[in-house]
């Protein structure tokens, strides 16, 4: 059976970590270390759960506009992030290469992009891809040959497919953009089609298929350009740059040199043991 490529939202979990653990966790120069620390036990849990045999972790590039943003002023409106985290967010990626991971950033585009690019280039070699991603706009991304990770409670994971997709939504994967664009999104700031909640989307999308061709049948006339809109700000770019996601042997020792730079103690010890005590990897 073929491994599976591993593909991580990179700053979906890294903001779980650094919200679920207490800010006492410091690193060299008593600086932030929550965020890393949470995120790497989620890398290490999943690289071991799944054995994949490459991991890509995408990130956003903070500070600069996405495409989305540009076309859409209110998108994600409001958000505003602790410094701490921010700092973490810009090293977490050192962590990924030492450990001999692939990571994927760029501005303009957001991890889900990465996460869409991936999924689109595995599944044209009919190759099996694993992503984890506590955003469920993930959902459109579910395949036979994709299945989606989401943390729900107490590390616990959920696994999605499209059978899953359909249960929790009521609409194919290939449809969520649809169903997000009519349902709207609170925490991405998506007004929604007025008077359409999710229930009422799943119907519509059930009896014309697609947004298109429900505006095309007449629904929503005033709202029209601004339900493309929003399906196109709901829908991954699968044309985000992707580094090359060649078959890659882990380097622990590697990883747990970096923790111990920054004096994360309890972690290098961690990645130590994962290596094999090869200190000489060093």
């Amino acid at each position: 059976m073929t491994q599976p490529l591993l593909v991580i939202d990179g700053d979906s979990f890294a903001h779980r970590a650094y919200h679920a653990l207490p800010k006492t966790i410091r690193r060299k120069g008593n600086k932030g270390a929550g965020a890393i620390v949470g995120f790497a036990n989620f890398l290490l849990r999943l690289h071991e759960d799944e054995q994949p045999r490459a991991v890509l972790v995408g990130w956003d590039t903070l500070g600069v506009p996405t495409h989305r943003q540009k076309l859409f002023e209110g998108y994600q409106a409001g958000r505003s992030f602790d410094d701490e985290l921010i700092e973490q967010l810009e090293v977490l990626p050192q962590l990924v290469t030492a450990c001999g991971f692939a990571n994927a950033k760029a501005p303009g585009f957001e991890a889900d992009d990465f996460l869409a690019a991936a999924v689109a280039r595995e599944e044209r070699r009919q190759r099996p891809v694993i992503v984890a991603s506590g955003d469920r706009d993930a959902y459109q991304l579910a395949s036979e040959l994709t299945a989606i990770l989401q943390p729900i409670r107490a590390g616990e994971m959920a696994r999605i497919g499209p059978a899953e997709v359909r249960a929790r939504y009521g609409v194919d994967p290939k449809q969520v953009p649809d169903f997000i664009a009519l349902r709207g999104d609170p925490s991405d700031k998506i007004p929604g089609a007025k008077g359409i909640g999710p229930v009422g989307a799943a119907n519509l999308l059930r009896r014309y298929g697609t947004l298109e061709a429900a505006l095309q049948s007449g629904r929503f006339p005033a709202q029209a350009n601004a339900l493309r809109l929003y399906r196109d700000i709901a829908t991954m770019d699968a044309s985000a740059p992707l580094p090359a996601l060649r078959n890659q042997n882990p380097k622990w020792a590697e990883g747990a040199k970096l923790a111990g730079d920054w004096k994360l103690e309890r972690l290098a010890g961690r990645l130590r043991e994962l290596g094999g005590g090869q200190a000489g990897q060093w």
